[in-house]
């Protein structure tokens, strides 16, 4: 891929952090050309492929698309696609797989279709077989109303593996996620903010992040480091510039958790991730956390559905919450995860919901409550 040219990009993002993305690639300084459920297009060069890597925290993957056209059949699907450049982002020893969707279309077998590119890449590379190695290179395959679109991944390991999660808790709260509700809250990283549900430390490291404006990629590798036109020397200077623009950051930021696992990952995640002098973490259930003077943002993720204990009624699970969330944080915003409006109000907290999130599958809604 040539540094000086212009590319259609795609950023896939989690339903309901669309605009959030949107906002975040326009402080990037790219503005967005389309955004739509589940992601958001732009055009930009090959710098702005590696800063949306870089630096997007509610991305999952940034796609490079590839070719668009019309097919409805297989000999054509072969021949439109050996004419296509692969070579501008496989390398002839890199193996490559598809993932495949299709709508209303007259090809939709979707085996015999990955099957049908996969020889296709194969004659335009010169080579006979798909080799195997250690990375592959994802290729997205969409037809609707027999209409191909083919997207190049540039991103590998969805982004938010951030590289600092080594220890995990059952359900734990993606990175991509937290960090997008931090930003629908608008959190100033000037204000303190408190998890007193933690789990693995999410939403406490990534506010921890956002407060140092420390880029999420910058410990991680990206597919298009794999491809024939990487640039080290382009992808160096970014980082380095990113990492001069690390700040020691004023918030306070504390967790806590009932759960021995669930703090020593948390402390463990604070520490992979260079933020464990800034986020502190307490072994204590809710209900024994010391009252503590605000303003400032509390946001939890607490138990709903399998993660609530069997036998235990919701309503009075979460009538227990309101009150102690009450009395341990005085004058603090808070704001909560929860899957219905009938389960947040039996908390007695004057919640409203901001926003409707996935949560690993799951539709939550983003819920908060002004003092």
């Amino acid at each position: 891929m040539d540094h000086r040219q212009t590319e259609n990009f795609y950023i896939i993002v989690s339903p309901g952090l669309e605009m959030v993305c949107a906002e975040e690639l326009s402080d990037l300084g790219i503005p967005p050309l389309e955004i739509t459920t589940g992601g958001v297009g732009f055009a930009g060069s090959l710098r702005d492929l590696y800063l949306a890597n870089l630096w997007l925290r509610t991305a999952s993957r940034v796609l490079v698309r590839f070719a668009e056209f019309r097919c409805r059949d297989f000999p054509d699907l072969y021949q439109r696609a050996r004419r296509l450049p692969w070579g501008r982002f496989i390398r002839p020893e890199s193996p490559v797989s598809f993932r495949v969707t299709c709508h209303t279309s007259r090809i939709n077998h979707t085996t015999r279709i990955a099957e049908t590119l996969l020889s296709a890449v194969n004659q335009s590379l010169g080579r006979t077989t798909n080799p195997v190695a250690e990375t592959v290179q994802l290729v997205l395959v969409r037809i609707v109303d027999d209409q191909v679109i083919l997207s190049i991944d540039s991103s590998g390991e969805l982004l938010h593996r951030r590289g600092y999660r080594r220890s995990k808790t059952a359900a734990p709260l993606r990175e991509t996620l937290a960090a997008g509700v931090l930003m629908l809250l608008k959190w100033q990283a000037t204000a303190p903010l408190a998890d007193p549900m933690c789990g693995s430390g999410s939403f406490l490291i990534e506010g921890a992040l956002l407060a140092r404006r420390q880029a999420p990629g910058l410990n991680r590798r990206f597919a298009f480091m794999d491809w024939p036109g990487y640039r080290q020397g382009l992808w160096d200077l970014l980082c380095e510039e990113a990492r001069r623009g690390v700040i020691e950051p004023e918030a306070t930021i504390r967790g806590a958790d009932e759960c021995p696992e669930a703090v020593a990952a948390a402390q463990e995640n604070c520490r992979r991730s260079g933020t464990a002098g800034q986020v502190f973490v307490d072994l204590l259930p809710l209900s024994k956390q010391p009252v503590h003077s605000g303003p400032g943002l509390v946001v939890c993720n607490p138990p709903y559905g399998k993660r609530l204990a069997l036998g235990k009624n919701p309503g009075s699970c979460y009538a227990e919450l309101g009150k102690q969330l009450l009395r341990a944080y005085p004058g603090w915003t808070l704001a909560m995860l929860c899957p219905e409006h009938d389960l947040a109000n039996e908390t007695g907290l004057p919640f409203r919901q901001i926003a409707r999130l996935d949560n690993g599958g799951l539709q939550v809604g983003l819920f908060v409550a002004q003092p």
